[in-house]
C-alpha cells in the first residue's frame, strides 16, 4: 500500500504527517520534535541550515537567515520593504528566482 505525505508549510512552524494503511502519524525531525521552525539559513562556510538549528544561529548570522517569508509573498515590494526595516533581511526588487539560483551556485 502506498503512503500519503502531507506537508504544512506554516509561517512560523512546519509539520509533516504520513498516512499509511489508514493510519496517520506525525513525522519527527532530527531533533525529535513534531514541528520544525520555518527558518532557513546559510552559514558563512556555505552550509545550509533548516529549522531549529537555523533559528538558533539567527542572532549571530541575521544577514543570511530567512524566516516569516510567507508574510511577504504576494505583497507589493513597497509594503514588504517597509515591514522589512526592522529586520536584517534585505528585500530587493528583481527576479528573485534567478538571483537565488545565482547566489546558491556562487555559495553566497
Amino acid at each position: 500500500m502506498s503512503k500519503i505525505i502531507g506537508i504544512d508549510l506554516g509561517t512560523t512552524n512546519s509539520v509533516v504527517a504520513v498516512m499509511q494503511r489508514r493510519r496517520t502519524g506525525g513525522h519527527s525531525n532530527q531533533e525529535g520534535a513534531r514541528t520544525t521552525p520555518s527558518v532557513v539559513a546559510i552559514t558563512k562556510g556555505g552550509e545550509r541550515l533548516v529549522g531549529q538549528v537555523a533559528k538558533r544561529q539567527a542572532v549571530t548570522n541575521p544577514e543570511n537567515t530567512v524566516y516569516s517569508i510567507k508574510r511577504f509573498m504576494g505583497r507589493p515590494l513597497r509594503r514588504s520593504a517597509r515591514r522589512d526595516e526592522a529586520r536584517a533581511v534585505q528585500v530587493v526588487k528583481g527576479t528573485a528566482r534567478r538571483r537565488a539560483h545565482r547566489d546558491f551556485r556562487q555559495g553566497v
